[in-house]
């Protein structure tokens, strides 16, 4: 199967909620269970058809969180440096608008585009692989061709 490229910070993310899955919800949600078997006719009971369904969705998470730390290519961006690649932080200046924002390129599973966390497979990322400071980017976006400039590339 394909790594999954991921920064350390989202590899301790993923760690911290797998934990908090299989050492709180998990058994909590067994409790539940349990707890409404006890009220009787369980083809009525809502609390345990809910119950078992929040047990069908934490299982599920846990597969798939199981299955993605297992194909992580952790990346220390702070052992990088060169032109924009991922884990690259990114400052941008919309040569229309003037507008600066700065983006860290990150894996699927970390994206945040509200918390500058840009994934590396967005059209915006994509564009920006290869280039350097002072480099002009053209992105294809659904709004519309965008045009910026790139003033830093920093690994931190």
């Amino acid at each position: 199967m394909e790594k999954v490229p991921m920064t350390p910070r989202g590899m301790t993310a993923l760690q911290s909620e797998l934990k908090q899955l299989k050492s709180e919800e998990r058994p909590a949600i067994i409790r539940a269970i349990a707890e409404a078997r006890e009220h009787g006719d369980l083809s009525e009971n809502a609390e345990y058809h809910s119950a078992r369904e929040k047990q069908s969705f934490i299982e599920g998470r846990i597969k798939e969180l199981e299955g993605l730390i297992s194909l992580a290519e952790v990346i220390d961006p702070a052992k990088l440096s060169g032109a924009i690649k991922f884990g690259a932080t990114v400052t941008l200046v919309d040569e229309d608008t003037e507008e600066e924002k700065t983006y860290q390129i990150v894996g699927e599973q970390e994206a945040d585009i509200e918390n500058g966390l840009l994934n590396i497979r967005s059209p915006l990322a994509r564009a920006l692989i290869g280039k350097e400071e002072g480099d002009s980017v053209e992105v294809r976006t659904p709004g519309g061709t965008r045009d910026y400039e790139v003033t830093t590339v920093a690994y931190k």
